[in-house]
């Protein structure tokens, strides 16, 4: 059921996200309504989310992109903005967003300052990180092919924001590692299901492609230390990739 029409909904998307899910939705004040779409978190995030406000609405998850296209469909508001959980938004941000809205573009593009291991991070691909995040509703779908990393179809143009979102997206080396394997699982389903089969070199050239990628052609040296880190740990995860690409096509053949 949808719920009723209002000129801009600000869309958390959330599981179990109890620690992150009220300072997100404090950041997100100027909005008209703010809605939690949560996948049936098993920790008090639903509570934590209607003692500040918001409105919750339950969905099975299946990925992110039908998460978000299931969002899309059920929340009734003619422009809607996606903030993660992890995500905090600026009131001059709030502001640019609202300014916009009268305008003939039908989506914008959202700068993203991550901070990785508490560093703001401005290399290897994570500055500055622009999210197509700021939709009108009647005119944008998410690309069902990418499960995560998700694209947005949008009927339109669209321009870019000045004002960033602040990402506090890994805390520390296990919460990234976590991650990883998780989207590490998840590309390797697209690889092969793409039909694309890993060569022996390949084990050891795409590791070696990615660090070069992350930091030189994105420049993570300028991170120093702490850019060459994350390029290292990128370029381990697509070996791992890799290896899970080799494995699936491994058990269709047992």
């Amino acid at each position: 059921m949808s719920q009723s029409a209002s000129e801009l909904a600000a869309v958390i998307l959330t599981y179990n996200e109890e620690d992150n899910i009220a300072a997100c939705i404090d950041s997100l004040q100027w909005a008209d309504r703010i809605v939690v779409f949560d996948s049936f978190s098993s920790d008090n995030t639903v509570l934590a989310a209607q003692e500040h406000g918001a409105i919750v609405l339950q969905y099975p998850f299946e990925n992110y992109g039908a998460q978000r296209n299931a969002a899309l469909e059920q929340i009734d508001a003619e422009w809607i903005v996606f903030v993660d959980a992890d995500e905090r938004a600026t009131p001059d941000l709030g502001s640019e967003i609202r300014s916009k809205l009268s305008r003939p573009e039908r989506g914008w593009r959202v700068p993203r300052n991550n901070y990785i291991f508490g560093r703001l991070t401005l290399g290897a691909g994570w500055y500055p990180d622009y999210q197509l995040r700021v939709l009108h509703r009647m005119s944008a779908r998410y690309d069902p092919r990418r499960p995560v990393h998700e694209e947005v179809v949008l009927q339109g143009e669209y321009g870019t924001l000045d004002h960033p979102l602040m990402h506090y997206n890994y805390t520390d080396v296990a919460h990234f590692v976590a991650k990883q394997e998780r989207y590490t699982d998840i590309e390797a389903g697209i690889r092969f299901g793409r039909g694309i089969r890993p060569r022996m070199r390949t084990y050891l050239t795409g590791p070696i492609r990615q660090f070069w990628w992350r930091f030189v052609t994105l420049r993570g040296y300028i991170d120093g230390l702490h850019g060459l880190r994350l390029s290292l740990l990128m370029a381990y995860y697509e070996y791992q990739t890799w290896l899970r690409v080799a494995r699936l096509w491994r058990s269709q053949k047992a």
